[in-house]
C-alpha cells in the first residue's frame, strides 16, 4: 500500500510540472512582437559586448596603459626626461628674452641716432604739409619802444620774446598776452645799477638753455644779462667798433660776436672769458649765425664774401656769388645757409660753390629761420625797391 501511494504522488508531480511547462509555452508564444525585437536587440548588443576584445583600446584604456607604462619608467629614464623639459624651459625663455633685448636695443639706437642727427643739425620731422598764412585778426601788435626795433629773439620755450631798439631800451615781453614783463631802460636814463646801454642796439641773442641774453650796441659793447630776471651779469670789451652779429652755440654758453671792426670773437658765458679772435673779412661785418657745430658763418658788407669759421682748425671757408653789399646771413642746417644783399637774390650752401636760387629782386635786408622744427624752410624780410 506505501508503494502504491508513493507512485501516485510522483504521478501528480510529473502532471503538474507538464502542465506548468504547457502554460509557460503557451505564454511564451503569446509575447508580442515589439518585446520579442527588444530582446533580440538585448542578445545581439551583449554578442557585441563579448566580441569586443578584438577591437583596438578606448582612450581610458589607453591613459590607463600610458599610466602603467609611467608607472614602469625606471628613475634614470625619468632623470633624462625630466632634464630634457628642463632645458627645453630654459631655451624659449631665452628666446623670449633675447627678443626682448633686441627690441630695447632697436629702440636705444632708433634714440641715439636721432640724437646726432639733431647735434648735427640734420634731424628732419615733418610738421606739416601745407603752410597756412595767419588770419589778419590774429596778428597780435605790442608797443612800447620810443624808437624803431633794431632787433629781437624768442626764448627757446617759446614764451618771451626780447626786444631792443634805437632808444636803448630793452623789453620782456609775454607771447600769449602779450604784455611787458620788464624793461631795460637805456640812453640818459642809465645808472650805474641798471648797467643799460647808451646807444643803438644793433644785436641780440639768447643762449638755447633760455639762461642768458646777450646785447650788442654802438658803443662796441656787448652785455650780458640774466633773461629771467632780466639783471646784468657781466659787461664784455674788446671790439673797436659797434657790434654787429651776436649768436649762442647751440646747446652751449659759447658766444660769437662779430663787429663792423670786420673781426668774430668768441666769449665764455659761463665764465666770463675771453676766447679768441677771427680776422679775415675786409669789410665790416653785418650778420653772424651759428648752430650746435662749433662754427659761425658771417656776412662780409660791401667785401661781397660769405665766411664759414671753423673754431678748432681755425680755418675758414670763403664763399662768393653776390653782385652787391650782403647784409644778412642764417644757417638752416648744418650743411645749408641762406644769405641776402642789395642785389636782392639770396644765396644758400654750404658746399664748395655757392649757388644762385633766386632772380635779382628787392633789396634783401634780413633773414631768418622760423625755428629748428621747420629747418628746410627759411623766411626773408624783403624792403621796398
Amino acid at each position: 500500500m506505501a508503494s502504491v501511494g508513493t507512485n501516485r504522488k510522483k504521478q501528480r508531480l510529473r502532471d503538474v510540472s507538464a502542465a506548468t511547462s504547457a502554460g509557460a509555452e503557451r505564454k511564451r508564444r503569446k509575447l508580442p512582437v515589439a518585446e520579442e525585437r527588444s530582446w533580440q536587440k538585448a542578445g545581439s548588443k551583449l554578442n557585441e559586448e563579448i566580441s569586443s576584445d578584438s577591437e583596438p583600446d578606448s582612450p581610458a584604456k589607453k591613459k590607463s596603459n600610458e599610466a602603467e607604462e609611467e608607472i614602469e619608467e625606471t628613475p634614470q629614464e625619468k632623470k633624462l626626461r625630466l632634464a630634457k623639459l628642463y632645458l627645453e624651459q630654459l631655451r624659449q625663455q631665452e628666446e623670449e628674452k633675447a627678443e626682448e633685448e633686441a627690441f630695447e636695443r632697436d629702440l636705444v639706437a632708433g634714440r641715439l641716432k636721432e640724437d646726432v642727427l639733431e647735434q648735427k643739425g640734420k634731424l628732419q620731422r615733418q610738421i606739416a604739409k601745407n603752410l597756412q598764412l595767419p588770419d589778419r585778426a590774429d596778428i597780435r601788435v605790442l608797443r612800447g619802444h620810443r624808437l624803431p626795433i633794431t632787433c629781437l629773439v624768442i626764448s627757446p620755450d617759446d614764451e618771451y620774446i626780447f626786444s631792443a631798439a634805437k632808444d636803448c631800451s630793452i623789453i620782456k615781453w609775454d607771447v600769449k598776452s602779450g604784455k611787458k614783463l620788464h624793461v631795460i631802460h637805456g640812453g640818459k636814463k642809465v645808472t650805474e645799477e641798471s648797467h643799460g646801454h647808451t646807444a643803438h642796439i644793433l644785436s641780440m641773442a639768447v643762449s638755447s638753455d633760455g639762461k642768458y641774453l646777450a646785447t650788442g650796441d654802438k658803443n662796441k659793447l656787448i652785455m650780458i644779462w640774466e633773461a629771467a630776471t632780466c639783471q646784468h651779469l657781466y659787461k664784455f670789451t674788446g671790439h673797436r667798433d659797434a657790434v654787429s652779429g651776436l649768436s649762442f652755440r647751440k646747446g652751449t654758453h659759447q658766444l660769437y660776436s662779430a663787429s663792423h671792426d670786420r673781426s668774430v670773437k668768441v666769449w665764455n658765458v659761463a665764465e666770463n672769458a675771453y676766447v679768441e679772435t677771427l680776422f679775415g673779412h675786409q669789410d665790416v661785418i653785418t650778420g653772424l649765425d651759428s648752430l650746435s657745430r662749433e662754427c659761425c658763418v658771417t656776412s662780409g658788407g660791401r667785401d661781397g664774401t660769405v665766411r664759414v669759421w671753423k673754431i678748432p682748425e681755425e680755418s675758414q671757408l670763403v664763399f662768393y656769388g653776390h653782385q652787391g653789399s650782403i647784409d644778412c646771413i642764417q644757417l638752416i642746417n648744418e650743411e645749408h645757409m641762406v644769405s641776402g644783399a642789395d642785389d636782392g637774390s639770396p644765396l644758400g650752401s654750404l658746399k664748395k660753390e655757392a649757388t644762385n636760387h633766386s632772380e635779382a629782386g628787392p633789396w634783401v635786408t634780413g633773414c631768418t629761420r622760423p625755428g629748428t622744427a621747420l629747418l628746410d624752410h627759411f623766411c626773408c624780410c624783403l624792403a621796398e625797391q
